[in-house]
């Protein structure tokens, strides 16, 4: 799946304010569901923090990618948040994370979803793109920079026909 597929410019936010790991995923689980509006926000909060309570999702040099299962849903579906301010993440470098992609895949994964976490987290490991997506100040900039340069980092795979 392409990233623009997953993520939609009304999941993403700017400049946001968080007052801790905890705020910062009560955002996001906020972001999620604005696709799939029959999926509680305070469902995939709890989703979230359990994912947490698992290992922390703080990745090095001030990013994080939280994400988690999710009962009911039929594909992935992906936020950003750029943070005003790090927050702590519990990172293993002991980096404070101003930004945040959050997705939530399907309960049982199949190639795809391995696939579209394989994409975000070669996004997320890209110090250029990092560096740009820190430099917007709208979440329409900021969407524009993921998606634009997204398809440097991570091109699309080619797709598998399926049988009959």
């Amino acid at each position: 799946m392409q990233l623009e597929e997953i993520i939609k410019p009304d999941g993403v936010l700017c400049n946001a304010t968080a007052r801790s790991k905890k705020h910062c995923l009560e955002i996001l689980s906020e972001l999620l569901v604005r696709s799939i509006p029959d999926i509680a926000s305070e469902l995939i909060f709890g989703c979230l923090n359990e994912r947490e309570r698992l290992g922390c999702t703080g990745l090095d040099r001030g990013a994080a990618f939280p994400h988690c299962r999710v009962n009911g849903l039929g594909a992935s579906t992906a936020a950003l948040i750029k943070l005003s301010e790090p927050v702590d993440f519990d990172a293993a470098d002991g980096e404070p994370v101003d930004l945040v992609f959050g997705m939530m895949v399907p309960t049982e994964l199949d190639d795809s979803h391995y696939a579209d976490i394989k994409m975000i987290t070669s996004v997320l490991a890209d110090e250029g793109l990092r560096a740009r997506l820190r430099d917007m100040n709208t979440s329409s900039d900021l969407y524009d920079a993921l998606i634009n340069g997204s398809a440097l980092v991570a091109p699309e795979q080619p797709r598998v026909a399926e049988g009959p």
